[in-house]
């Protein structure tokens, strides 16, 4: 039996020439086209896989979006971080105010360090953190009387000048400047106010080299745009110990002086009052 044979042609329809002609076996034909479509269909993926024409396909992220994405992250993950520092802090603040050993910041920061031991700091910290609050809730629950601003228990207290030179800015609570800046040659000693624990030793782009001091009576004193920090976290110190040098660190700071902070039970106060300058 012979096998059928198959034409496909093309002709001009006004004058009737043959402009394309095709023979092939039926199976052949077939063969042919599915042979075609499959590559077409396989032309088509490669060259929208590997191409940037995939990024005209409806819903599909562009590689600035893509890169928008790893940005967003990143920063998400940095914010992270900055929070839990302050919250590390925080906690720092409370087991030194109760007798306990502060925590090491590279217990938090360490990627290698156990997941366990970070979980149980998040623990202690938001069960200290609600005790607090429910604490504070119940001393006020009751208290019809305006908040009393009164410094008490520091005004016997003998505080160490931190450095020798000229106030160029005053503690001014109105213009929202409760600190005092301290102008004085570069590299001059910085010392501290009282005996205390060093909380904070770092770096920050506003403020420079900072260092922060936790002392009796709940009293907090804070050194900043600093050019070296001789002390660090957890370290005790006596007042007049050199604890920095004065810089001119920082974005905020525009001559070598030293930003000199003094808290009382989580308000500013004015260092002037206590400490001869």
């Amino acid at each position: 039996m012979a096998k059928k044979k198959y034409r496909f042609s093309i002709f001009n329809d006004t004058t009737h020439e043959e402009i394309f002609s095709f023979r092939a076996y039926g199976v052949l034909s077939i063969l042919t086209i599915l042979l075609a479509v499959i590559m077409l269909i396989a032309s088509v993926t490669v060259l929208i896989s590997f191409t940037s024409l995939r990024e005209f396909i409806p819903g599909y992220p562009s590689a600035q979006s893509r890169h928008d994405l790893v940005q967003n992250a990143l920063k998400i993950d940095s914010l992270q971080n900055e929070v839990n520092i302050w919250r590390l802090q925080l906690a720092n603040i409370q087991r030194i105010a109760t007798g306990r050993q502060p925590i090491h910041i590279d217990s938090l920061l360490n990627l290698h360090g156990s997941r366990d031991s970070i979980a149980e700091f998040s623990t202690e910290y938001y069960r200290d953190d609600s005790l607090l609050r429910a604490t504070v809730l119940k001393e006020e629950q009751f208290n019809l009387t305006a908040k009393s601003h009164k410094i008490e228990q520091i005004e016997g207290l003998h505080f160490f000048t931190p450095l020798k030179g000229v106030v160029t800015e005053e503690y001014n609570l109105a213009i929202g400047h409760p600190y005092l800046d301290i102008a004085a040659e570069e590299n001059s000693t910085v010392s501290a106010v009282l005996n205390g624990t060093v909380i904070y030793a770092g770096w920050d782009d506003e403020n420079g080299f900072v260092i922060q001091i936790q002392h009796d009576n709940n009293l907090v004193s804070v050194y900043k745009h600093n050019s070296k920090l001789l002390k660090k976290v957890r370290d005790k110190v006596t007042a007049g110990t050199p604890i920095s040098l004065v810089g001119n660190t920082g974005t905020l700071s525009t001559a070598p002086h030293l930003h000199f902070e003094l808290w009382h039970k989580g308000e500013p106060i004015d260092p002037s009052q206590y400490i001869k300058f």
